[in-house]
């Protein structure tokens, strides 16, 4: 039976691709509603989502068809809170690419000034296989 690859080989994208995300905190987003805490602040679990969706922004339609990204490696300090009310932006740039491995440094600011910062490795794989894989192990 022949089986889908894992993933490419080969990945077909460069450094310095770019991709931002955009969030007005809302009281979904803070730390009491993350369970993380009793602060109306945004929640260290939805700013790194921000992260996240602004590394697959920047990859947005460069993928071969069938594959995606998923996240392997997390590094975010979360320096100063943000309220709610207040609009977060999050940038991500592909700093460097080792196989599959997609290296990103990732920001966010909101009008205070720079509310994190980090490092993120996403993996490009075959969705079919990582999902197959995935549910044989449930």
């Amino acid at each position: 039976m022949l089986r889908a690859p894992l993933a490419c080989e080969v990945v077909n994208v460069t450094a310095g691709l770019r991709g931002d995300a955009r969030l007005v905190v809302g009281d979904a987003d803070t730390s009491r509603a993350f369970g993380a805490g009793d602060v109306d602040v945004l929640a260290t679990a939805r700013l790194f989502g921000l992260c996240e969706l602004a590394c697959v922004r920047a990859l947005d339609g460069l993928l071969d068809a069938g594959t995606t990204s998923v996240n392997m490696r997390v590094q975010l300090d979360h320096l100063q809170p943000t309220p709610v009310g207040a609009e977060v932006v999050a940038e991500a740039t592909l700093e460097k690419i080792e196989g599959r491995r997609l290296m990103f440094t990732v920001s966010a600011s909101d009008k205070g000034g720079l509310v994190a910062a980090g490092k993120v490795t996403r993996v490009v794989l075959g969705v079919e296989r990582f999902m197959n894989k995935c549910c044989e192990a449930s």
